[in-house]
């Protein structure tokens, strides 16, 4: 007999009763899976090989079931596309333009940055302050070099500072003022540079013409160039520090040696200008005065018989010093007695009156001599008769004679 021919052939279960039946099953045995479910002292479950054998199962046939999801799901985005693909390109045409704008300020930035760290791995010997710049105005003429820089007094800048970009020598300030400076380029017709050859060590005067290279005058030396030397600042005259790098030596098409400068490598707008005045800013003088010995350890101890060898030679030096002392003094104090002397013997002849001198007494005449007339002046050409003189003395007569007489 059939199940429907039984007694129980209209009894009908409502289905919301049957749901929650055997919801309530469902639950009562998830919570004798859970008391019941112990663990062994290494960790593992009692189930575990049950719930590993229905994972293994229900793995391959939810991978089938959710299969035509997946299909359907691929099917209705492709057909999507198909209806929104104007849209969407247009869309994409519009960012691509922004991200265009966006990747030429990218490669702007990035150039200004490359240039930026060239510029800040400028190392000068010895190391000196700088000021970075940019180029904000080009002059140009048939003769003139010059540009504009946007640092000037406020920075430090003066006249004379050398200039550099981040391959070598640029030029040199000649004006500053407050928030600006002016900078004269190597090839301007005023700028005088002296450089000198990196292999000769010979020197010379790097001159601008208003050409693109500068003209190498006053060279010293026979053979001391050649196309392809190196050539640096010298620092003669202290306006350039030494060994900054300019250019190689070429022979221009004139027959004249000149340069190729290396900052003509690149664009001379972000320079570097170089704080300097003289060499006296790249070392203190107190450096240079300095003792030779101030960096040396303190010598050892001397030994006994060394202290004693060294006490010897001071006293014989103390003593020697002691007596060409002594010396000196006695030479010094008989030379001041004796100029006592002498200018006491000067006052007193200055004081004593010279002796009178006695006069010669005239002579008595003698008796008996008769005058002789002075003889005329005779005209000239006619002869002078000779005339006797008269003896020089008379002879005193004698008594006897007087008496005789």
């Amino acid at each position: 007999m059939a199940f429907r021919d039984g007694p129980f052939e209209n009894l009908k279960v409502p289905l919301t009763w049957t749901a929650a039946v055997v919801v309530v099953v469902a639950l009562v045995g998830a919570v004798l899976l859970l008391v019941t479910d112990r663990r062994s002292d290494d960790g593992v479950s009692s189930y575990g090989a049950l719930r590993g054998g229905a994972e293994a199962v229900a793995a391959p046939v939810g991978g089938v079931l959710s299969a035509p999801v997946r299909w359907v799901g691929a099917v209705g985005d492709y057909i999507g596309g198909y209806f929104f693909a104007v849209s969407e390109n247009r869309r994409l045409k519009a960012e691509i333009e922004d991200l265009r704008a966006w990747r030429d300020e990218a490669i702007a930035l990035k150039n200004v940055n490359s240039r930026y760290e060239a510029m800040m791995a400028l190392r000068t010997e010895p190391p000196m302050p700088m000021v970075t710049a940019r180029a904000i105005s080009d002059v140009r003429g048939p003769f003139n070099r010059a540009r504009l820089l946007d640092a000037g007094e406020a920075k430090g800048v003066r006249i004379g500072n050398p200039v550099m970009n981040e391959f070598g020598l640029a030029g040199r300030v000649t004006g500053v003022t407050g928030g600006v400076s002016r900078m004269v380029l190597l090839t301007d017709v005023a700028s005088r540079v002296p450089v000198l050859i990196e292999r000769t060590d010979a020197r010379a005067m790097l001159v601008g013409d208003g050409g693109e290279n500068p003209r190498l005058d006053y060279v010293r030396g026979a053979g001391a160039l050649q196309p392809g030397d190196r050539v640096l600042s010298s620092g003669d005259g202290g306006g350039v520090p030494r060994g900054l790098p300019v250019g190689v030596v070429a022979r221009g098409v004139d027959g004249a040696w000149r340069v190729k400068l290396f900052s003509d490598r690149g664009p001379i707008d972000y320079v570097r200008i170089l704080l300097f005045q003289n060499f006296a800013q790249l070392i203190s003088p107190e450096a240079l005065n300095a003792p030779p010995l101030a960096g040396l350890t303190t010598a050892p101890e001397p030994t006994p018989e060394q202290a004693a060898r060294i006490a010897d030679v001071a006293a014989r030096r103390r003593a020697e010093a002691e007596a060409q002392a002594e010396r000196t003094r006695v030479a010094l104090a008989q030379a001041e007695q004796a100029e006592r002397i002498r200018a006491a013997q000067q006052a007193q002849q200055a004081q004593t009156p010279p002796p009178a001198q006695p006069r010669p007494a005239a002579p008595a005449p003698a008796q008996g001599r008769t005058t002789q007339p002075r003889p005329q002046a005779q005209p000239q050409g006619q002869a002078q008769a000779p005339t006797q003189t008269a003896p020089a003395a008379a002879t005193p007569a004698r008594p006897d004679a007087e008496d005789e007489t």
